[in-house]
């Protein structure tokens, strides 16, 4: 397992340290989407500077794409490894109003907007809020 992270860093640019496929690993093992907060309480060995410079590194090289639900806390998710986090890249966001939790719907496209002439898209945030199939069951 080891061996695909090292080759997905590698593949954007991204050195593999062993401090950065810590934090890679805990990324990619995350059901959901997940904020610098939660990496911090599932890698407390990593200091929170090093976790948010990763981040970063991770967001600008296209590993991970950010989220923002509307929760305050800007979310993140692996990108798949085909990923370049263009408008055609970019896809559907589930926030869960009960357990706060985001989930990428990577099934789902972001329906196509034309916009009035002049007007430049550089980026969409398309969330759909609700309950997840967890806690929809839960409410039944």
């Amino acid at each position: 397992m080891n061996a695909e992270y090292i080759e997905r860093l590698e593949e954007r640019g991204v050195k593999p340290t062993a401090v950065r496929l810590l934090i890679f690993k805990a990324m990619v093992e995350y059901p959901q989407a997940f904020s610098l907060s939660d990496l911090e309480i599932s890698l407390d060995t990593v200091d929170k500077s090093t976790l948010f410079r990763t981040i970063s590194l991770f967001h600008d090289k296209l590993l991970i794409h950010s989220i923002d639900d509307g929760s305050g806390s800007v979310k993140y998710s692996v990108c798949s490894s085909d990923c370049n986090c263009s408008i055609q890249d970019l896809h559907v966001h589930f926030n869960c109003h009960e357990c706060k939790k985001t989930f990428c719907m990577e099934n789902i496209s972001i329906p196509k907007v034309q916009l009035p002439q002049g007007f430049l898209l550089e980026s969409i945030n398309f969330v759909l809020k609700g309950l997840c199939d967890r806690c929809s069951k839960l409410n039944e």
